[in-house]
């Protein structure tokens, strides 16, 4: 077994890190919420001061952090990671940034010798805590190859979508077809319910007809539908509304970058960016619902 040290003890990350536990695995463990480590050292993982020292001599480095520049900050500069992570050391870096982002990381981490993979997720916190997690890699045959046994622990499904940056490319584009298929579905159950119709009953329609989607099937977004779903459990805990226009951002941004046409992602950016500035970023994403029902 190997002794790792994962930073990033979010919804996401708490839960990765505890399969990895699971799977017999040393864990050194840092997060800027006390609670975030207490649940990990209660489980057996031990707290580091820092970031910094919760690298110190490990075979592997996990991180999941909520945006690009927390990466970058992490990573680079002066006290940046990469001057405390040793050569040869295999990196995974989970967080879902903009490519180029990435790609500087893992350029700077190649430059001190250390292996990194962009490794992005896709599943939810329910599949970080089954440990089904997709994970979308890029990087090196090599680096992946390395990395498969760690992943395997937290995820179920793992795809090389090519080199750095690469598997954040491929995140993006996901994730902004899922923020617009759940507005779409709510879109849909809204105008049902409005009708009279019984958003479970609708659900179990769309489930069986062209309309099907992972929305409707796994993550409805009607309240009472599904009793495991964020939006049964007043929306909280699952993937938060700032995480999805973040998402939406990222694609846009991408768009803009290779003068692609992504207007059902804008709008989708749109109406994340209305809900949130209601007061509604800390919401799991699916709330979206709450800007068409009556």
């Amino acid at each position: 077994m190997s002794h790792i040290a994962f930073i990033g003890l979010g919804h996401m990350g708490a839960p990765m890190a505890l399969n990895l536990l699971k799977a017999g695995h040393e864990l050194s463990v840092f997060d800027l919420v006390p609670d975030a480590v207490k649940t990990l050292t209660d489980a057996g993982a031990s707290a580091a001061e820092s970031a910094q020292a919760a690298v110190k001599g490990v075979d592997a480095v996990v991180t999941m952090l909520p945006a690009s520049k927390h990466v970058e900050s992490l990573y680079l500069g002066e006290a940046g990671l990469l001057q405390h992570i040793a050569a040869g050391t295999l990196v995974m870096e989970c967080s879902t940034i903009a490519a180029a982002s990435a790609r500087k990381v893992a350029e700077a981490a190649a430059a001190k010798g250390v292996r990194m993979i962009d490794a992005p997720v896709s599943g939810g916190t329910g599949g970080a805590v089954a440990g089904t997690l997709t994970f979308i890699v890029g990087g090196t045959v090599a680096d992946l190859d390395a990395a498969t046994p760690y992943l395997e622990k937290m995820g179920k499904n793992i795809f090389h979508a090519g080199e750095a940056g690469a598997g954040q490319v491929a995140k993006i584009c996901n994730n902004m077809l899922l923020g617009i298929l759940m507005a779409g579905t709510s879109e849909a159950l809204a105008l049902g319910a409005a009708n009279g119709l019984d958003p479970k009953v609708l659900s179990d329609i769309i489930a069986k007809s062209s309309g099907r989607n992972w929305a409707t099937e796994l993550y409805n977004p009607w309240p009472g539908v599904m009793d495991n779903a964020p939006a049964s459990k007043g929306y909280e805990g699952g993937f938060g509304v700032d995480l999805m226009l973040k998402d939406l951002g990222l694609a846009a941004e991408s768009a803009l970058g290779t003068r692609s046409a992504t207007p059902l992602g804008e709008l989708a950016r749109n109406l994340y960016s209305i809900h949130s500035n209601q007061g509604h970023g800390a919401l799991d994403f699916s709330s979206i619902l709450n800007l068409y029902k009556k």
